[in-house]
């Protein structure tokens, strides 16, 4: 079993940058992968990013590449997402997930936070 809880979002304006982390319990965060999804007002909840349990690997959903960045530190169980540049569209409640591979795919994911809410002003 792996719970995990999401810190560090917030209210920010168009172009300002936000660092969302997540803190897992239990002793195997390591050999888990990884990802951070969102899900806007009326929309289906779409993936963002995710990281490999090593850290070595990484993959970016087009509509953030270049513009967030996720890292995980295994000796603190954590898992975080730098988010700069950010747009109004990037407003959402995101969540991460703990899963069986380095992938886009929710499916393949068995644990989730629940949630932080990241609002951009225009």
């Amino acid at each position: 079993q792996v719970q995990l809880v999401e810190s560090g979002g917030g209210l920010v304006q168009a172009g300002g940058s936000l660092r969302l982390s997540c803190a897992a319990s239990g002793r195997t965060f390591s050999s888990y992968c990884m990802g951070w999804f969102r899900q806007a007002p009326g929309k289906e909840r779409e993936f963002v990013a995710t990281i490999s349990w090593t850290g070595g690997s990484t993959y970016y959903a087009d509509s953030v590449k270049g513009r967030f960045t996720i890292s995980r530190d295994n000796a603190k169980n954590t898992v975080h997402l730098q988010m700069n540049s950010l747009k109004p569209e990037d407003t959402a409640v995101y969540y991460c997930a703990a899963g069986r591979a380095t992938t886009d795919n929710a499916l393949w994911y068995d644990y989730w936070g629940q949630g932080t809410q990241v609002t951009v002003s225009s």
